[in-house]
């Protein structure tokens, strides 16, 4: 299609040409200040391209045949307004046929009414229906009847009476010839067949035994080829053993070489480490701190404990004279008090202080002992002997007298 501007210039005939008027484009963006309804620029008029009859529809590349003139024919023209009108009339004769309902009454009309089933019932459960067809079972085919030809030719009858026809002797000779021959035949023929049977059972023998000798040799044969393929498996196994030992030596050795060579300054570091820290020790000075040494405590502590013992024993007994002495003291003292006031009051006190005094340095020297012993490793505690020289001191404070 080729569209070109209107001039005078003479056109070749067979080809569609479309001219037009020049005109300026309408710009359809509006500015910025425009408001709506102040625009007096004229529509734009738009048009379907599917409804052009300039476009061409279908492969662009294929051969288009154009009318030898722009213009149509108007022969053509009046042949198709003609078709047109023909085809009207005879639409509009169709439908005057066409029968049709009676016109209505005055002050009716006609409506279209739906007379079909177009509503459809809603249920919860949905409607099933059972049919059943049976067919009938097929009936046995009757047996066919029996052929019968047809009877051709003319029936003949004649009468032989006994013995015209028959003479046993002369007719029963051909009768034993063929049976005795078939019998004679029929022996030869099993004579051959056991002869033929004999024969193949023999070379049956024969084949069997050939067979056998084939199939041992076979045997033999694939027995070495089998032996053969496992010595052969097994050299290469070996092979690939010694390669394999080969190898893992040639690495161990490698490793080994490395090892000592990276070990060699780190060797005599760890030993001297282990050493100082007391890794590597005497075995006999390790047993005496170990064995000798620790059984020489428990038996310094059993003694320790039987002297602790002894000791308590012995204060308990001294802790029990010196508490009867006392008694009997203060019983003395108190007679004595009774005839002897003032001057036996004196010395009673001077005596109680003073042995007092003594007492309590006795017991402040025996709790220094066994707080140095306790101090040195001792395992004892001593608590009730604490406590009876606590109450001896005590009691020696209250008061209490005796004759020293």
């Amino acid at each position: 299609m080729t569209s070109t501007i209107a001039d005078s210039s003479p056109r070749p005939p067979g080809t569609y040409t479309f001219a037009s008027r020049p005109r300026p484009l309408n710009c359809q963006r509006r500015r910025y200040r425009d408001y709506y309804g102040s625009s007096d620029e004229e529509p734009i008029r738009y048009g379907n391209i599917m409804y052009d009859r300039r476009v061409i529809r279908g492969n662009t590349y294929a051969l288009h045949t154009y009318p030898p003139t722009s213009q149509p024919d108007p022969v053509e023209l009046q042949r198709q307004q003609e078709a047109k009108r023909k085809a009207l009339a005879r639409k509009r004769a169709r439908e005057h046929l066409r029968p049709r309902s009676p016109e209505p009454v005055e002050g009716r009309k006609h409506a279209d009414v739906q007379t079909e089933l177009y509503l459809e019932e809603l249920a919860d459960r949905i409607i099933e229906v059972d049919m059943e067809c049976q067919t009938d079972a097929f009936l046995d085919r009757p047996p066919s009847p029996l052929f019968i030809p047809a009877k051709t030719g003319r029936d003949v009858a004649t009468q032989i009476l006994e013995g015209e026809l028959f003479d046993f002797d002369i007719e029963v000779k051909p009768m034993l010839e063929v049976l005795v021959g078939k019998t004679i035949e029929q022996s030869l023929l099993e004579v051959m067949e056991e002869e033929e049977l004999a024969e193949l059972q023999m070379q049956q023998q024969q084949f069997e035994e050939l067979r056998n000798l084939e199939l041992a040799e076979v045997q033999r044969l694939e027995e070495q080829e089998r032996r053969h393929q496992e010595e052969k498996e097994h050299r290469r196994q070996q092979q690939l053993e010694v390669l394999h030992k080969q190898n893992e030596t040639s690495k161990k050795i490698a490793a080994r070489a490395y090892a000592k060579m990276y070990l060699a300054d780190l060797l005599p570091s760890v030993f001297s480490n282990l050493r100082d820290k007391g890794y590597f020790y005497d075995p006999v000075e390790r047993d005496i701190e170990v064995g000798f040494l620790p059984w020489l405590m428990h038996e310094v502590d059993k003694t320790i404990e039987y002297n602790m013992l002894g000791r308590i024993v012995l204060d308990m007994l001294i802790r029990e004279v010196v508490e009867t002495r006392l008694n009997m003291f203060e019983q003395l003292g108190a007679k004595q008090s009774e005839v002897l006031p003032d001057e036996n009051d004196k010395e009673r006190e001077e005596s109680l202080t003073t042995g007092a005094e003594q007492f309590i340095e006795g017991s402040q020297r025996s709790s220094q002992r066994d707080s140095q012993w306790d101090s040195q490793g001792g395992s004892l505690r001593y608590d009730s002997l604490d406590s009876a020289f606590t109450n001896q001191r005590e009691s020696f404070e209250r008061g209490a007298s005796f004759d020293p």
